[in-house]
């Protein structure tokens, strides 16, 4: 597994981690806090990621986990 963190795009921070699995399919899972509170909790996968250097999938992981958290993009 890969830990990950950061902040989304309406400034809640998380901390998560996610594995790629076989035929390029990331399974990412993340916790959310604002001021240290708890937030929620949030998970999902990527499909098709085997080809991405590991700077591209942490990039496309840490999208992946805005989006979800801020229902923004595609």
């Amino acid at each position: 597994m890969t830990a990950v963190s950061g902040k989304t795009s309406n400034a809640v921070s998380y901390e998560g981690n996610y594995e790629l699995g076989t035929r390029g399919r990331v399974i990412w899972t993340a916790t959310f806090r604002k001021g240290g509170e708890f937030c929620g909790m949030r998970n999902g996968q990527l499909e098709q990621m085997q080809e991405l250097a590991p700077a591209d999938l942490d990039a496309a992981v840490k999208a992946a986990i805005d989006q979800r958290w801020t229902g923004e993009g595609g």
